[in-house]
């Protein structure tokens, strides 16, 4: 579990170390406590206002290096190196809000059949991965919540983030991963960082 400050502590680095890079200039970071230097994955997230829609999101899933190293590639990656979109320019940052998710490792989901992998991914809580040969899609734990989907829909979202037909999970040898999230973002561009509560979120969509 992540502190309330190490998550405001996470954004406020990973924003600093996207202005540096989009501003060709350096940001001096603070003092980080113990916890940043174990290996943790994480992915930083850009949205951009009016509406937050993406703008950028790249991570590391598995925990390979240190959390401060990887909150500092991935921030620099989500505002220059995601495919789906362009660089982000100067003068957008004042309309990108920053969002960190702090992961567990990922573990593999044994079930008797694969229908029944609808009974255990709990939206709100999980996020998924599904790898079948070389193919590979990853999808963060507030995605569903965000866009209202039930667990079918977002096991089929997965696999089509994989490349592959949506029923794949249905399919043998198609492995599906989850893994949960300490999710911080700002409320504004250069906002008060909030811990969100997936769960909450997803039940106030469930009885909208």
């Amino acid at each position: 579990m992540y502190s309330d400050e190490d998550g405001e502590l996470a954004v406020r680095i990973a924003r600093a170390i996207v202005e540096g890079f989009v501003k060709h200039t350096k940001f001096p970071l603070p003092k980080v406590p113990d916890s940043f230097t174990q290996k943790s994955g994480v992915f930083v997230t850009l949205t951009a206002s009016p509406g937050d829609a993406l703008r950028g999101c790249i991570g590391f899933p598995e925990p390979i290096m240190p959390l401060i190293d990887a909150i500092k590639d991935a921030a620099v990656s989500a505002a220059s190196r995601d495919p789906r979109f362009p660089p982000v320019k100067p003068d957008e940052l004042r309309t990108v809000k920053v969002e960190v998710s702090l992961l567990t490792p990922p573990t593999e989901m044994i079930v008797k059949k694969p229908s029944d992998l609808i009974k255990e991914v709990k939206v709100g809580e999980d996020g998924l991965i599904v790898q079948r040969g070389v193919a590979r899609g990853l999808l963060l734990p507030q995605v569903p919540v965000e866009w209202g989907w039930d667990a079918e829909e977002f096991l089929c979202q997965t696999c089509l983030k994989a490349g592959l037909m949506p029923d794949a999970w249905l399919q043998q040898g198609t492995k599906v991963f989850r893994f949960q999230a300490e999710v911080f973002s700002e409320d504004k561009p250069g906002g008060a960082v909030r811990r969100r509560s997936l769960s909450e979120e997803h039940g106030s969509c469930s009885r909208g």
